[in-house]
């Protein structure tokens, strides 16, 4: 079992870096193996909306987007972090995330998925509020903690002093770890939920 965490921030070692770093630790003593992906400094355009990959399969802009997405098709969760700019998570990040949900065809039904954010003040529910809309619209049980899955400090020494925010980092790797193993024997037992596709309502017959 393998869970992805993904760091947006541009600062590889800040306060978003030791929000993920105690996750994956948790992660880690429940049994989850995990990848960490740092991003946050990569030129990632965003999408032009070319439907390349509806053929393709993926991205037409072949960077860490596309290798991100051979690994996701095999992950059993993810773990978006990102830092809060003006109530919104980072330019690089949503390009990252538009492109990589987008682009790949993959079902993601029963996949986890959480946020890990990192503010000095605030901001931080809207960010948790967008990121999790990526989850919502493939199917993706959204993971949550003791309180919302965020963290508060201008610099990492302060979110060491942050004792209830990394508490939360910790119950929502234990959670996460919880409902993997749920899921993974659930469909050993009885398989995956039958989904109904299909419909696509686009409402042009002024209904």
């Amino acid at each position: 079992m393998k869970v992805l965490l993904i760091n947006g921030s541009p600062h590889k070692d800040g306060c978003t870096a030791r929000a993920l770093k105690e996750v994956s630790d948790t992660l880690n003593h429940e049994g989850i193996e995990t990848d960490n992906i740092f991003i946050g400094n990569k030129d990632i355009r965003g999408c032009i909306g070319c439907f390349t990959c509806n053929e393709n399969k993926k991205c037409v802009f072949d960077d860490i987007v596309n290798e991100t997405a051979k690994k996701f098709e095999y992950a059993d969760g993810i773990v978006i972090g990102t830092p809060v700019y003006y109530s919104g998570l980072t330019g690089t990040l949503k390009s990252f995330i538009d492109r990589l949900f987008f682009s790949t065809k993959f079902d993601k039904t029963m996949k986890v998925g959480t946020v890990v954010i990192s503010s000095r003040r605030a901001g931080s529910t809207s960010v948790y509020d967008e990121i999790n809309k990526f989850y919502g619209i493939c199917g993706m049980p959204i993971v949550t903690s003791t309180y919302w899955n965020e963290v508060h400090g201008y610099t990492k020494d302060d979110v060491e002093k942050d004792l209830e925010g990394l508490q939360t980092m910790r119950n929502l790797g234990r959670n996460m770890a919880f409902l993997i193993k749920a899921i993974s024997s659930e469909k050993k037992k009885n398989g995956m939920p039958k989904n109904e596709y299909g419909v696509f309502t686009n409402f042009q017959d002024g209904l």
